[in-house]
């Protein structure tokens, strides 16, 4: 048993290096998606490290759910803003980000040579996972962001704009449509308490991370019509990717595979869904997904590079919105419009994420009544015996290698 900190427990100055080995431990750790690296984080630097009190966490984590942005990495760049500054901030999103990331581009790298039974049962046994996962995730979700029959008629909306305009644009419209939805459906609900959290972000620096955020969702797509170069494609798609993103990790998927799937993409829908089954397997944050799918964008030891790319362009967004709202954060949360239009577009993604699984999902991986029965059998896992997302993949990769050599 850990002593639990007193209340007025207040944060003291550290060194980015303490940051950096404090994440790699939770970056090699933390298995089993973002609420669960919330769970750990809070185990080991509010409980046992007292970096912080119970209040401060619990006003930063609701913070970076209300954002679009990887919440759990939102949670611990700004935990290591608080300790050592800026440079404690880029250690602790590096040192959480990298082992998964690592293990990710290696698969990338490496699938390519599984071949025989056991390979394509692996690389469909992961697929299949996929399925269960994603379902799961719009299970949960539903059950949060869709509580009444407003915003589930939101969802559905939102599902049959993305089925009727298959591209980032229908996904951005579904977007904006929710929000705007929300605005004048939800204005009901839960008042939220004022909050606490105090980083210590000057204005000035908030007003220029915004400023940086919009310069670059507006200029990076003329850059990219402008130049062939692989590395601003590869920039353009997955900046733009992770800054619609809200409701989680889970929702990064229809929006990357907007980008990166189809005619003009650089990965099939199936390597897309093996390296989204894999990615359950790994500890750290789902959206190092990124760092596989730059790993294929391009041929050989340039994977690496437009991994690198992939991996810091998807982040970036999510990190330069949190810096930019912490100065304004505490008087715009409780703001009765901001609370209306975040219902909506949550309630969005759950629509986005339920046309995501249909296609390209399920139409990919259930090509037969036994993959069928086996994306059954792993989302019962998941759902009614809670098994960890790293097991499912065993048994879905050991599933799918039966399923081949019956074939």
């Amino acid at each position: 048993m850990h002593p639990e900190p007193s209340a007025d427990a207040s944060p003291r100055p550290g060194r980015a290096g303490e940051v950096f080995l404090t994440f790699l431990k939770l970056g090699l750790t933390s298995v089993g998606g973002p609420i669960a690296h919330l769970g750990y984080f809070r185990d080991e630097l509010v409980t046992r490290r007292r970096w912080v009190d119970d209040r401060a966490y619990a006003d930063l984590v609701a913070l970076c759910q209300f954002l679009p942005g990887p919440a759990s990495s939102q949670v611990g760049f700004a935990l290591g803003l608080l300790r050592a500054g800026p440079a404690g901030a880029l250690a602790a999103w590096t040192a959480f980000t990298l082992p998964s990331a690592a293990l990710l581009v290696a698969f990338a790298y490496s699938a390519p040579l599984l071949g025989g039974v056991v390979g394509s049962g692996i690389l469909s046994g992961l697929q299949i996972v996929a399925v269960a996962i994603v379902a799961q995730a719009v299970w949960g979700m539903a059950r949060t962001l869709t509580p009444d029959a407003r915003r589930a008629t939101i969802a559905v909306v939102a599902l049959l704009i993305v089925l009727l305009v298959p591209s980032a644009a229908g996904q951005v419209a579904a977007i904006v449509v929710g929000a705007l939805t929300g605005l004048w459906l939800c204005r009901r609900g839960p008042a939220e308490a004022p909050a606490g959290l105090d980083l210590r972000v000057s204005r000035r620096a908030g007003v220029t991370a915004l400023v940086v955020f919009a310069a670059l969702l507006a200029g990076l797509p003329i850059l990219a019509a402008l130049t062939s170069g692989i590395g601003v494609q590869v920039a353009d798609s997955f900046y733009r990717a992770g800054a619609l993103v809200f409701g989680g990790g889970q929702v990064v998927l229809p929006l990357l595979e907007a980008e990166v799937v189809g005619p003009g993409g650089w990965v099939t829908a199936g390597q897309f869904l093996a390296g989204y089954g894999a990615a359950q397997a790994v500890p750290g944050p789902l959206f190092t997904f990124a760092a596989y799918l730059g790993a294929l964008a391009a041929p050989g030891a340039a994977g690496l590079a437009t991994a690198a790319i992939a991996l810091v362009a998807v982040f970036l967004p999510g990190l330069l919105i949190l810096v930019g709202v912490l100065p304004f954060w505490n008087a715009f949360r409780t703001r009765t419009v901001a609370q209306a239009l975040m219902r909506g577009a949550n309630a969005a993604v759950v629509g986005i994420l339920a046309a995501a699984l249909y296609d390209p999902v399920f139409v990919t991986a259930i090509v037969s009544p036994a993959s069928f029965a086996l994306a059954v059998v792993c989302f019962v896992l998941l759902i009614a015996w809670r098994t960890p997302p790293w097991v499912v993949v065993v048994v879905g990769s050991a599933g799918g290698i039966l399923i081949a050599a019956v074939a």
